[in-house]
């Protein structure tokens, strides 16, 4: 059993690792915290280091607060919501965490495509959660 949360290190991730280490703490489960991009050419060197970076620093700030964990860096060309829902049905999820952009009046007509994605192909609660001042 586990949480899985979607981050990437922008203030949105930041909001869905602080909620889904607070799901983890409560439902006293491993925390799987998924990275996900499609790779290709779009995806240099420079911002994979970043990335690896931001995930080293999520480490030790999950080790601090001693929360069970696992970070899985996926980069084999699947969009991230193939990469959350594969990873939520293989280690038995009790939710997925994924954080919300603000939009715009129209765009929000329409949730991002991963989000959307997402909320109609988990198993599983899928908790959805916008970022705060704080983040």
């Amino acid at each position: 059993m586990s949480v899985i949360v979607g981050y990437i290190p922008t203030r949105e991730g930041r909001a869905a690792l602080r909620q889904a280490s607070a799901e983890s703490k409560l439902r006293n489960v491993k925390l799987i915290v998924v990275n996900s991009h499609r790779g290709g050419r779009d995806f240099d060197a420079q911002e994979a280091l970043r990335f690896e970076q931001e995930l080293k620093a999520v480490q030790i700030e999950l080790d601090e607060a001693g929360i069970e964990h696992e970070v899985r860096a996926l980069v084999r060309g699947n969009e991230p919501a193939e990469d959350l829902v594969a990873v939520a049905n293989e280690s038995d999820a009790q939710c997925i965490v994924i954080g919300l952009r603000r939009r715009t009046p129209i765009g929000k007509l329409i949730l991002g495509s991963n989000a959307q994605r997402i909320l109609l192909e988990a198993q599983c609660p899928v908790l959805a959660v916008k970022a705060g001042e704080d983040d």
